[in-house]
């Protein structure tokens, strides 16, 4: 699996204190079984996290994995806030792409109201080459009111990141009945950690892959369409629905 949404680097927000964690973030990701992960410090008010000092942690993960033997493969990256975007130099926007692929981008969504300047944003990106990633929007409290709302900009080009922990009810019956909604309206793509710590939304994609109720559709959200977007090839097309148990979605409604 490929997780390109975590908080592993150390001391540059509010996800791992010191390299010890960061190794521990590391250990629970490969028991989970990931093979790749991407680092998504913050880049924010309260965060302001240059590409300079994200790429020195990655090399020190980088060297820190390597001396341990843990094989596990890290990529740069960052999660970006809707209003950081225009302050950002268009170098900085590239040195923060998502896994290394600037081609893509991880935003981070806010957890409340609607950002009114949504399309705008992804517009602008869209047209210099670079595909919006909504990280988590199903953990917002107007999405969890009405999924429906990111159709547009899903349509227009944006791919979305949910949380595993929204997907297997850990985050709570509400994170877990947004994520149900945005995959049975084909508006969700990928699934990821958004891992702070190794207690604090843990890998988990495993047992996220298995709540979805189907294979196909598991393997496509944590590992077939993160891959592409780390190797820079089409984004696959997700798999045609039947021959397995019946949604989880589905059966969420009826309890």
């Amino acid at each position: 699996m490929v997780d390109l949404h975590s908080h592993i680097l150390p001391g540059l927000d509010d996800g791992a204190a010191s390299l010890a964690e960061s190794m521990a973030i590391a250990q629970s990701s490969v028991r989970d079984g990931v093979e790749l992960i991407a680092a998504t410090p913050h880049v924010r008010e309260d965060y302001p996290t240059t590409p300079e000092e994200m790429e020195r942690c990655v090399r020190q993960v980088r060297a820190a994995l390597e001396e341990r033997g843990i094989a596990l493969e890290l990529r740069p990256g960052g999660e970006v806030a809707l209003d950081r975007l225009p302050q950002l130099e268009p170098q900085e926007l590239r040195a923060f792409g998502l896994a290394g692929n600037p081609a893509y981008l991880l935003v981070e969504f806010p957890y409340h109201g609607w950002p009114l300047d949504l399309h705008e944003r992804a517009f602008r990106l869209q047209a210099a080459g670079t595909t919006l990633v909504l990280a988590h929007p199903e953990r917002n409290d107007e999405v969890q009111a009405d999924p429906s709302r990111l159709e547009p900009v899903v349509r227009a080009g944006a791919l979305v990141q949910l949380t595993a922990a929204s997907v297997d009810g850990r985050l709570g019956r509400r994170a877990r009945a947004a994520s149900a909604a945005l995959l049975e309206r084909d508006l969700a793509h990928l699934v990821a950690s958004d891992a702070h710590g190794p207690l604090v939304r843990e890998a988990g994609l495993a047992e996220a892959a298995r709540a979805v109720g189907s294979d196909r559709l598991g393997r496509w959200l944590c590992s077939d369409v993160p891959r592409a977007i780390v190797e820079g090839t089409p984004i696959p097309p997700r798999p045609a629905a039947g021959g397995e148990r019946r949604p989880w979605w589905a059966r969420l409604r009826r309890g």
